[in-house]
């Protein structure tokens, strides 16, 4: 299916500056969103005294939503246009912000999943719908500038929501305070102040989020939209006849599985003796260095490929994150926690990369591709499973190699399409 709106020089003047700040803006908020999981698994971990297998069950639930409701997206998009959908996904992710409220109140981690698996489908669908937005909304002479300005966006977003994140919910608040007054009202109904923190974190997401979809909401029909033609999916399926498009599916998966893996346990991980020896509210304010070292990298990645082509960066980049990922297994301390940390200024250019690699040449039959691409993000769900799942039965320490081998079919691909980069 292919939508399309009108070229943004055709839309008024007075309107431009609402269509440049909502899609940026959405970038922002889910990735901001996107990122609190880091800050709440090891504080679920501690509530509900979870293993790591079952404390990656967070992100399980949370990517498995863009496997099942990216095609539908796209159909939300055919039938109701890019700004009626965006409010939909956004009104998604508030409600299921608002259900932490009773998940709190159940004291059961499965209510808690199922809250957040709401809040991953609105994001869902405010991603499939967000970057086809940026990309009509741009020129041909400013789509790259506008969507690495989009995806800086969302690196913003990964490095603000972390460190505001634990600021309320890995933090022990004093009697005193707002949050710990609540804390002690709720501990008369047996609820853990560990519950009533992420609650209230995931209330005040709502209350923004709300916000933004009442703007969206109330600008809907500045947007004219035209719609192109539709096709089955099943057609889509024939891509994977070609080699590099299938290995870049392939190597999305896995990139998407290595970054979300090692964002998820790190928290866990700096706070480990053989580590950082940091406390929970420390560590996870220390996510702000990994997801910002992804907005570094993007910044730096788009004066590398003024000189290096595209397939070299990302086998460079892909080589940089193996490698410190094994050497903060090696190691121990200060050189173990700061190379984990170090492994985001890596991933930063892997998504675009991958993204425009896999999906070059494909002609008519791009927006095919892209829905399979993103369908690829599932990743996100089941390699922090298996991490998990060999950290319980070994240490999380040896359990990091499986994002190293992930990193493997990253530098693979970049390689492969080197030497096929002209086929």
């Amino acid at each position: 299916m292919e939508c399309s709106i009108t070229n943004s020089t055709e839309i008024e003047a007075e309107n431009r500056g609402i269509f440049t700040f909502l899609p940026f803006s959405m970038f922002f908020l889910f990735g901001g969103i996107t990122s609190l999981n880091d800050i709440v698994m090891p504080k679920l971990k501690d509530v509900f005294n979870l293993n790591y297998t079952e404390m990656t069950t967070v992100q399980f639930c949370f990517f498995a939503s863009y496997f099942l409701v990216s095609i539908p997206a796209s159909y939300m998009i055919k039938k109701n246009g890019y700004m009626r959908t965006l409010v939909l996904g956004l009104n998604l992710i508030a409600l299921g912000c608002i259900s932490f409220i009773p998940a709190t109140w159940s004291g059961r981690f499965v209510v808690f999943l199922l809250a957040l698996f709401v809040v991953a489908a609105g994001i869902t669908i405010v991603q499939v719908t967000a970057n086809p937005l940026v990309i009509s909304l741009s020129t041909i002479k400013n789509v790259s500038t506008r969507l690495t300005f989009a995806h800086a966006c969302n690196s913003l977003g990964t490095v603000v929501a972390p460190y505001l994140g634990a600021m309320i919910i890995l933090t022990q608040h004093s009697p005193d305070s707002v949050l710990g007054q609540i804390s002690a009202y709720f501990s008369k109904e047996n609820v853990s102040e560990g519950a009533v923190n992420i609650s209230v974190c995931y209330g005040l997401v709502a209350s923004l989020v709300a916000v933004w979809s009442f703007l969206t909401w109330i600008n809907r029909n500045k947007l004219k939209e035209e719609y192109c033609r539709e096709e089955s999916i099943l057609n889509a399926v024939e891509l994977f006849r070609d080699k590099k498009f299938a290995l870049g599916v392939a190597a999305m998966f896995f990139y998407i599985g290595a970054e979300v893996t090692i964002g998820s346990l790190l928290v866990n991980y700096l706070v480990l003796p053989s580590t950082l020896h940091l406390t929970a509210e420390a560590a996870g304010k220390h996510l702000a260095f990994y997801w910002g070292g992804l907005l570094c990298g993007r910044l730096l990645g788009i004066l590398f490929l003024r000189a290096i082509t595209p397939s070299v960066l990302l086998a460079v980049y892909g080589s940089g994150a193996c490698l410190l990922v094994i050497l903060s297994i090696l190691t121990t301390g200060g050189i173990a926690g700061w190379a984990m940390l170090a492994v985001g200024l890596c991933n930063s250019v892997m998504f675009p990369l991958i993204f425009s690699l896999t999906s070059m040449n494909l002609g008519a039959r791009a927006s095919e591709g892209s829905g399979l691409i993103c369908m690829a993000i599932v990743g996100g769900a089941l390699v922090p499973v298996l991490t998990g799942r060999l950290a319980d039965i070994s240490s999380l320490n040896i359990a990091f190699a499986i994002p190293a081998l992930c990193y493997l079919v990253v530098i693979y691909f970049g390689v492969f399409s080197y030497i096929n980069r002209s086929k």
